[in-house]
């Protein structure tokens, strides 16, 4: 079945080349919202190749792209009133700046797409441009070796390709500037706090269960109270790793995405102890300063691998050092929960 962004076909020397429409439909809209919050995320992808955008001629520029549909979707719309032609390549449904990293937005993946679109039969000069965040991936010198194309590499952000291509495909030194801004952060926060699947529904239900647990048995009107307050404190604690964290992460102290984490699940945590949602007694109390800490610290950590401030060696580095303490503070915070309703009285 034809994607419904396929509006026709382009007979050129090497073939019949796809003709994509740059608006979105209501369909595109409805996909982008479910892909933001982890739908189908990782199937959601383009068939690599060569695609032509508006009326494109043997001249026309070639901008190379990712096959995650939401990077493939944002660059055909900034093409709109732009006669163009578009390389996708195979970086299994990941996008640019993250494919890079991985290596599969590469040297090797676009000299195979512009071999197998047989570019040159295409187009008359021996020209690409690929997107900044990708350069990582790819080796000018060595496409132009392989190839016989010269890479340009274009602005940051798909919507300044207009303004690249009138300043003569020369990127400015603000369209070189890769930002972070309060509404860039937001629109990954969905997928952060989905990213867990069914642990969102596992983990609270074991402490509803467990909240029920004291040193007479076993106390359903506790269960209820208890693991109430439980699930409280569970969220506000992972709410505040993967959603405040992100928010006001310029103006947090600390490098390390785990610090943030841990000093805004414990802010949480002071707040909560306010309103004597943290327990009884100062054991229990300890032990969600502990959880909330740790889960905290814990998801705000991943979003290392969505946020432009870090690097691939920082994130491993910190991960390395921060998950056992992490993993330790959550454990012995469980533990003297468990430990508070047998022995306080």
């Amino acid at each position: 079945m034809k994607p419904g962004y396929i509006t026709g076909h382009l007979d050129t020397p090497s073939g019949a080349i796809p003709l994509v429409s740059t608006t979105w439909r209501v369909k595109d809209i409805i996909d982008t919202i479910k892909v933001r919050w982890s739908v189908g995320r990782m199937n959601y992808r383009v068939q690599p190749g060569l695609y032509a955008v508006g009326s494109p001629r043997d001249s026309s520029p070639v901008f190379v792209t990712a096959n995650f549909k939401l990077t493939f979707d944002h660059v055909r719309r900034a093409l709109g009133g732009i006669d163009g032609w578009l390389l996708v390549l195979d970086t299994r449904g990941i996008n640019v700046w993250c494919a890079a990293g991985k290596g599969t937005f590469s040297t090797s993946e676009l000299a195979r797409q512009i071999g197998l679109a047989s570019l040159e039969k295409v187009v008359s000069h021996r020209k690409v441009i690929v997107p900044q965040l990708g350069a990582v991936g790819v080796s000018a010198h060595e496409v132009k070796q392989q190839t016989g194309f010269a890479v340009i590499y274009g602005p940051v952000l798909a919507a300044d390709i207009p303004a690249f291509i009138d300043a003569g495909y020369k990127a400015t030194r603000d369209m070189r500037k890769v930002k972070f801004p309060f509404s860039e952060r937001m629109k990954l926060v969905p997928v952060e706090l989905a990213n867990p699947g069914y642990y969102l529904l596992l983990v609270p239900a074991l402490f509803l269960l467990l909240s029920g647990l004291n040193r007479h048995g076993y106390s359903i009107d506790l269960a209820l109270s208890g693991g109430l307050r439980s699930l409280i404190n569970l969220l506000v604690a992972y709410v505040a790793g993967c959603a405040v964290t992100p928010a006001l992460l310029p103006w947090i102290p600390f490098r390390r995405f785990a610090l943030k984490g841990l000093a805004v699940g414990w802010c949480a945590a002071v707040l909560l102890s306010l309103f004597h949602l943290l327990g009884s007694n100062p054991l229990e109390a300890v032990s969600w300063f502990l959880i909330m800490g740790g889960l905290s610290s814990f998801t705000a950590m991943t979003f290392t691998g969505t946020s432009t401030f870090t690097s691939l060696s920082g994130v491993q580095k910190e991960m390395k050092t921060a998950l056992p303490v992490q993993i330790g503070m959550a454990a012995a915070g469980i533990l003297f929960w468990l430990f508070s309703k047998f022995i306080i009285l």
